[in-house]
């Protein structure tokens, strides 16, 4: 990738082949030449009542004016020119007719016609159009600039592990898959990769969205761009190029971007009946004046007003725009739309269906309860003894105990004579006391009955044995579950205030999943579903009328995912080419479901106000640049025109800026 790469050159809409820095360098050309015209005009001498002229003066005026016509107006000239050839008339086309009448009105008039001379309208109304131009081509440009702040991410060297332990410094477009990286602490990691030696925190906020520093360790995956915070690491390189998780990301972003959606499509139909409506306009202003009885040069004015007022320039803009600050805003968040249809199409979502595993859960074991089966020992001193027999294991159940005793800062005791009894626990002695953690197979091996209010609940449990003079006591058990997350509460809590109702799948049985549904509120589950039964399910929820979101992990559930109205994978570091979603969360966090589907909505509203403000302003401009209250005093001329033309297209670039992503 090319990170220097300068805005400036990229093309963008009506704009193909039309840079920031030649509108800006045209305006200011066309503005120094303005200030002549003007003063040689003889309406502004008059207004401004003085007096100055010499001899030749007009033809001066003349000369300067048809520089900056050709000059300043040669982009809307051209775009004109490439709007007819295509048969998609439209903003060019409207501003190139506009200038033309004036020009050569003007210069007729100047020639010997009756009429009225005013190349200072031409000049000015080329002045603000180029200005105009300039600020959207800006904005557009400023909404895409967040990709080229992802592309820089990328370190321009590397430092590559060499056979004897020496680095050398390499250009990261040169790694290759299987490169040995080292990666010192405050550096950007330069590719994606595994990590074979070291542990620290990395900074993922600027590609995936999360806040905090992230925990990694060896094994871990990295996303290069990311910020190693204060370990050393060494990276096997996996994905360079085009195959990294940056460049999929931008790659996304840009076909996001590049796809019309049917909002889309609307705004160009409007666009192009826009700009019929104004060219028939103008025309029938010119001859109403006319046979009014108005002299020609007041009724070119007219016509030129109202071609300059009605330019759908910031109807153009108003998805466009839209398009651009989502998507961007998304891929910076960790929500990646390969959809824009469906993205837009979130407002209509009425049921969204969890997988469990991963999604709503952390998909690691949790305590859940602790139990006390004696009256000497308290929960704490239970979760004690378990703790200080698990301290030491590598075993899921037995970090999730022991995580749970540092939660509750219990300190953990001594153990001797530890022993694992293979498939049925472990044993030790603790101040004296034979103790073990046993199964509930081995509890009956035992002999030991098990409690009533324990058999019934979901989920694992292991119990606490103390053994005394060869007899066991069942004191305490803990029963652990996979562990809810946290985000899901809130998750939940903002979908449901929002209308949407909320289901779960899972190929856990009946008790697990009405636990998890029971504590997060949900409407409803599906339990031992398997990964071809899901689409059915989904089927059947859309057949009562529901629009459906699907969230999965983008490959086992790749059919119920295509089957959704909206299918939406999760997943994170590598993995975001599930080809059968609409749209990827790069975080498992059940959080940006709710962030994506309100973000939808918002987008989508902004795309509303925005078609609305830039047609709707024309019932109202049009008239009034027809001179519908000349009587009354109220004329507005081609440049005041094309001032209130650019003011909507600033309210448009405004209210699209002041979208964002709640998270």
């Amino acid at each position: 990738m090319d990170h220097k790469k300068q805005s400036d050159d990229k093309e963008h809409g009506k704009h193909t082949g039309h840079s920031v820095q030649m509108f800006k360098r045209r305006f200011y050309i066309s503005l120094s030449l303005t200030i002549p015209v003007l003063i040689l005009s003889p309406m502004i001498q008059e207004f401004l009542n003085f007096s100055f002229g010499f001899s030749g003066d007009k033809y001066v005026l003349f000369l300067i004016s048809t520089l900056i016509f050709v000059y300043g107006g040669w982009p809307f000239l051209n775009g004109a020119r490439n709007e007819i050839k295509t048969k998609a008339i439209g903003m060019m086309t409207l501003i190139s007719l506009a200038i033309s009448v004036a020009y050569f009105y003007s210069s007729a008039v100047l020639f010997g016609l009756s009429g009225t001379i005013f190349f200072w309208e031409l000049v000015t109304l080329v002045d603000i159009m180029l200005l105009g131009h300039w600020i959207e081509m800006r904005s557009v440009m400023g909404a895409s600039k967040a990709l080229e702040k992802l592309s820089a991410l990328i370190p321009d060297n590397a430092h590559l592990l060499l056979k004897d332990n020496n680095t050398e410094d390499v250009a990261t477009s040169e790694l290759k898959d299987g490169d040995i990286i080292l990666v010192k602490p405050g550096e950007k990691i330069p590719t994606d990769g595994v990590i074979i030696k070291g542990e620290s925190f990395l900074n993922e906020s600027m590609l995936t969205g999360e806040s905090k520093p992230v925990s990694k360790n060896k094994g871990d995956k990295v996303i290069g761009g990311s910020i190693n915070k204060d370990g050393s690491l060494q990276v096997e390189v996996k994905g360079v190029g085009e195959n990294s998780y940056l460049s999929k990301v931008i790659k996304l972003v840009k076909q996001a971007q590049a796809s019309k959606s049917k909002t889309q499509a609307l705004a160009d139909k409007a666009a192009f009946w826009l700009t019929i409506v104004a060219i028939f306009s103008g025309v029938a202003t010119f001859i109403t004046w006319i046979l009014i009885g108005k002299d020609v040069s007041f009724a070119i004015e007219r016509m030129a007003t109202v071609l300059v007022i009605a330019c759908p320039h910031a109807l153009g803009l108003a998805i466009p725009l839209v398009v651009a600050i989502s998507t961007t805003l998304s891929a910076k968040n960790g929500l990646l739309i390969r959809n824009r249809t469906a993205f837009e199409s979130a407002r209509k979502i009425s049921t969204v269906i969890f997988d469990k595993t991963g999604t709503l859960t952390k998909g690691t074991f949790g305590v859940k309860r602790i139990y006390s089966l004696s009256d000497k020992y308290l929960e704490d001193e239970v979760l004690r003894y378990f703790a200080g027999l698990d301290k030491n294991s590598e075993h899921p159940i037995a970090q999730a105990i022991v995580n749970e005793s540092k939660n509750r800062n219990i300190e953990l005791p001594n153990v001797d004579n530890f022993k694992a009894i293979k498939g049925k626990g472990v044993e030790g002695v603790i101040e004296g006391d034979k103790m073990s953690i046993a199964s509930p197979g081995y509890i009956k091996e035992l002999g030991l009955k098990i409690p009533n209010n324990i058999t019934d609940i979901e989920g694992t449990v292991v119990f606490l044995i103390i053994t005394n003079n060869n007899k066991n006591t069942l004191v305490g058990a803990i029963n652990l579950t996979d562990t809810i997350r946290k985000e899901s509460f809130e998750a939940i809590k903002t979908l449901k205030k929002e209308g949407i109702k909320t289901w779960m799948l899972t190929g856990d049985n009946k008790n697990v999943a009405k636990s998890v549904s029971d504590d997060l509120n949900l409407d409803g589950y599906f339990a031992e579903v398997l990964p071809e039964e899901k689409q059915k399910k989904i089927k059947e929820l859309q057949a009562k009328g529901e629009f459906v979101a699907m969230i999965g992990d983008g490959i086992n559930d790749a059919p119920a995912l295509a089957q959704a109205n909206i299918g939406i994978a999760i997943g994170s570091g590598t993995d975001v080419a599930a080809e059968t979603a609409d749209i990827i969360l790069v975080n498992s966090n059940p959080k940006d479901i709710s962030s994506l589907i309100l973000f939808g909505k918002a987008t989508y509203k902004k795309m509303v106000q925005n078609l609305i403000w830039a047609t709707g302003y024309n019932v109202f401009a049009i008239p009034l640049a027809a001179g519908v209250l000349a009587g009354y005093g109220i004329l507005l001329s081609p440049a005041i025109g094309a001032v209130l033309m650019s003011l909507s297209t600033v309210v448009v670039s405004i209210n699209a800026k002041f979208l964002k992503v709640n998270k």
